[in-house]
């Protein structure tokens, strides 16, 4: 049992951090990469696009196919996947094999990113899940801070093509290890946490509906109308930073508010949902999927102001500026374990709200820098949002996954992992707003007031944090007013 546990923590850990890894070493390997191909901008801006979209559409719909077939199984596959993937882009003759591929990745990512979640909620009892997903968040907060470093390296001694080869042998090697890993048969008492009446958990379901060949039963309509609805969304987000509103993101977006409206009327006269009903209900899960919206649209607008002021306006280069920013990585890396000790201790709701109050603070601090600022000062405000986000991410998704019965825990760590894709893109296109409408007053204001802006988005996140769970009652003095849990049956 604890081997098995290890292992799947592992294949999580592992699996997030290089999917984390392979978009900081793209972001590095871009312009070696269009100087190499003979690629214009718009093409080489796609390799990150057509990558975004496919993970971003796909995310949900993975999870549900990793409820109904296994999540240790959609593991391998998307990681055999994004190795597969990532090799032949090392060796692709053209920019068109690039995006192509690239997309390709992007649905291997969608399979393996809700997978990580999933297989740690059904291998570790609800008690015990916080340090595992924050370990695994520390995971992302360190593949964030050396994947600058690593990355430049090798471009700079090898080329492009070898940050592509470096991410595809550690995703086959897990993959490796999650084949080999043998799966724990399913106990009865594991998809109901004890404490779900008292907390706003999801209760269990009945099992996975079946088609009369026996074969899981899944909502493909609503797979599809969710798939277009996020694409289009995706699609606009990312294209009106970059070229501002046209024919084609003014089409994206009414295409997405349709298919979005469908959607809502398909999945409330389905038999079987996509999106489940009661998860969607949760309190819990709905207020942890709002904080990490705002927390992660505030965090990743603020990092895309911030490299142009630490670049334009302080005169940094690529590399001093990563070193200014370090403080953010590296708290992360440790506020994600410190977070799980404080949840336990303070509960979710105490411990969320006080991480998004430290991450509003850290942008409203920023706000105040000018072209004076010095490394000292900057480096506390970025410690600030790397200790307020870190201990964000790991509580709130910790609830989003553990309020989940585990048989919707792949469709809870799909919509998990499609909030953090869409706020980030979300963030940068409200900052590229601001910054845009304030030009005239000059960079250094224009800065303050979006983040200002950004700031009260954060703060946004920490209020929806009230609506996750409190510090739970002790166990020896139970509310006579909450229905007692069952007996657990869960096996040794």
């Amino acid at each position: 049992m604890i081997r098995r546990r290890r292992a799947t923590l592992a294949c999580s850990v592992v699996g997030a951090a290089v999917v984390a890894l392979d978009g900081t070493l793209l972001t590095l390997a871009q312009p070696a990469l269009q100087r190499d191909l003979g690629a214009d901008f718009g093409q080489v801006q796609w390799t990150s696009t057509g990558y975004l979209v496919a993970v971003a559409s796909l995310l949900v719909f993975a999870g549900r196919l990793g409820d109904a077939y296994g999540h240790r199984r959609l593991f391998v596959l998307g990681t055999l996947g994004f190795a597969a993937t990532s090799a032949a882009i090392a060796l692709a003759p053209g920019i068109d094999w690039v995006i192509a591929l690239r997309v390709l990745q992007g649905v291997c990512g969608a399979l393996l990113q809700p997978a990580t979640l999933g297989m740690l909620r059904a291998a570790f009892p609800p008690d015990r899940l916080a340090m595992p997903i924050a370990l695994r968040m520390s995971a992302i907060g360190l593949a964030a801070a050396v994947g600058p470093l690593v990355g430049g390296a090798l471009v700079t001694a090898y080329g492009w093509r070898s940050v592509f080869a470096l991410t595809a042998v550690p995703a086959l090697a897990i993959a490796l290890l999650a084949a080999a890993t043998p799966t724990r048969p399913a106990v009865k008492g594991d998809a109901a946490e004890p404490d779900a009446a008292s907390h706003g958990a999801v209760q269990a379901g009945p099992p996975q509906p079946r088609t009369a060949s026996g074969a899981p039963s899944l909502d493909l309509p609503g797979a599809l109308l969710l798939a277009v609805t996020l694409a289009c969304l995706v699609h606009v987000l990312v294209a009106v930073p970059e070229s501002g509103w046209s024919t084609a993101t003014g089409l994206a977006l009414g295409a997405a508010v349709v298919a979005g409206a469908v959607l809502v009327r398909h999945e409330s006269r389905a038999a079987r949902p996509l999106l489940p009903p009661a998860l969607l209900r949760s309190r819990p899960v709905v207020a942890g999927l709002a904080t990490l919206l705002a927390s992660s649209a505030a965090l990743f607008g603020t990092l895309f102001v911030a490299t142009y002021f630490l670049q334009d306006v302080r005169g940094l280069d690529p590399l001093a500026s990563g070193l200014w920013v370090l403080p953010l990585a590296v708290l992360m890396v440790l506020g994600a374990p410190a977070a799980a000790v404080l949840q336990r201790r303070f509960g979710p709701r105490r411990t969320t709200a006080g991480g998004g109050a430290l991450l509003a603070l850290g942008v409203a601090l920023l706000s105040r820098l000018d072209e004076t600022a010095t490394a000292a000062p900057t480096g506390v405000c970025f410690a600030l949002l790397g200790a307020g986000f870190g201990t964000v991410m790991a509580t709130a998704t910790a609830v989003v996954v553990h309020r989940a019965a585990v048989a919707d825990a792949g469709v809870a760590g799909g919509l998990q992992q499609t909030v953090m894709n869409i706020g980030p893109a979300l963030g940068v296109a409200v900052a590229t707003l601001l910054m845009t409408v304030t030009a005239s007053s000059g960079f250094v204001p224009a800065m303050g007031t979006t983040f200002l802006v950004l700031a009260a988005v954060a703060a946004l996140g920490a209020v929806a944090a009230l609506g996750l769970p409190g510090r739970p009652a002790p166990a020896s003095a139970p509310d006579a007013s909450e229905p007692r849990p069952e007996p657990s049956t869960r096996a040794v």
